[in-house]
């Protein structure tokens, strides 16, 4: 064969397998609503205004995170495009807007829907439509139910695994306590005082004295305390978000009471709740946590902890760098990043979801050293990882070992 001959069959060749492989390629890439070659489209409700607006810099924190991701090139290519609306806390509108995101923009999924009410009030629906309600932000035990609503995965500790750690530290530490719940009248609530009774176990009916709820259109929890205190409560089980605890605070110190007094962990940030409750009259509440608080001097030279901070100051410099909240929606958002690369270019929803019950030992840059999160298809619980914290006046202390809670569900 001539020399020419051959050099044109092995071009021919080469060009025949670049075909395929670029064909192959393309193959390989699979698109569901609101993904492309160039965006990848997907939404959020936050409580911008209303009862819960404490909550509202987490949606900002994760806007100005998305816009950093893009400014480095998006993630495998692709540009990131959240939009976000208000439900101001309130399920109603949470559903309106939910619905506007699917079916008008045709987003990918949902992304960190903020509170328990609003994934509550919107999650058989997302679950019926088969969209991702990825990354909720709640604890609420339903949103871990990979039988029941296998497109819904929260990001939050448990709340029921939280409240049996806190079971655990009560029977430890105040084991006569008795003890008066303070709850939010909604899953949140509830989830708080099972869980608490599961891990008091038979001692549950004799150290639990009392339970006031209240709805989130109250307008203070001031007749709640009165009673618990009137009943003789020493321990007081606050189960509430931000404003509420608040008032709670204020309201216990008012009346000169005493008590234990034990937060979840929704309600503990220093900015939003404990700062316009008094920090001296926060002194000595307990809660756990999971990240790494910014304020606190163990962590000024922490790698993770210095990269939020030149975040903070270059894409979200209005925002309180020193409030947990903001760290919150800093880390949910490096999640979705890492779930969204291992995604490659299969954006289909079911690659959203398999990937998001797959994560295996990811260390996120603000979690306290040790905790790890890992996922499968029977375990949808993200932190299933906690340490003990008090309030000194001035920031959270830890203290204790990290606990891992092993019921899975």
């Amino acid at each position: 064969m001539k020399q020419g001959t051959k050099g044109f069959l092995r071009l021919a060749a080469a060009t025949l397998a670049i075909a395929i492989s670029t064909t192959a390629a393309v193959a390989q890439k699979k698109y569901g609503p609101g993904a492309s070659d160039t965006e990848i489209k997907f939404g959020q409700t936050v409580p911008f205004s209303g009862p819960a607006s404490a909550y509202a810099g987490i949606g900002k924190t994760q806007a100005a995170y998305m816009k950093m991701i893009n400014e480095q090139g998006g993630v495998n290519g692709r540009k990131l495009n959240l939009i976000q609306y208000d439900d101001a806390y309130s399920p109603p509108k949470a559903v309106e807007q939910v619905r506007k995101l699917v079916e008008s923009d045709e987003v990918l999924f949902t992304f960190q829907i903020i509170g328990t009410p609003s994934n509550a009030a919107v999650q058989k629906y997302l679950n019926q439509k088969q969209v991702p309600q990825l990354l909720a932000s709640t604890g609420a035990s339903r949103f871990s139910d990979y039988k029941n609503a296998p497109w819904t995965i929260a990001f939050n500790p448990n709340y029921q695994s939280e409240a049996r750690i806190y079971a655990r530290y009560i029977l430890q530490n105040h084991p006569n306590a008795k003890i008066g719940i303070l709850f939010q009248n909604d899953d949140l609530g509830r989830d708080y005082v099972t869980g608490l009774k599961e891990g008091l176990g038979a001692k549950a009916a004799s150290m639990i004295i009392g339970e006031a709820s209240y709805e989130l259109t109250d307008p203070t929890v001031d007749s709640q305390i009165v009673k618990l205190k009137s009943l003789g409560a020493d321990l007081l089980y606050n189960a509430s978000t931000p404003r509420f605890a608040a008032q709670a605070i204020k309201k216990v110190a008012d009346m000169g009471w005493k008590p234990v007094h034990i937060l979840d962990i929704n309600a503990s940030p220093v900015s939003a709740t404990l700062k316009p409750a008094g920090l001296d009259i926060s002194k000595g509440i307990i809660s756990t946590n999971y990240g790494k608080d910014p304020s606190d001097p163990q962590w000024k030279d922490d790698a993770g902890v210095k990269a939020y901070f030149t975040f903070m100051d270059k894409y979200y410099p209005e925002g309180d760098k020193m409030n947990t909240v903001n760290t919150y929606g800093y880390s949910v958002a490096e999640l979705l990043i890492h779930i969204l690369k291992l995604a490659g270019d299969d954006l289909s929803r079911e690659n959203i979801m398999k990937q998001a019950t797959s994560i295996k030992n990811f260390t996120g840059s603000l979690a306290l050293p040790g905790m790890v999160v890992n996922t499968s298809p029977t375990d949808y619980r993200i932190n299933k990882q906690m340490q003990m914290m008090k309030f000194d006046g001035e920031r959270w202390q830890l203290f204790g070992p990290i606990i891992t809670d092993d019921a899975a569900g």
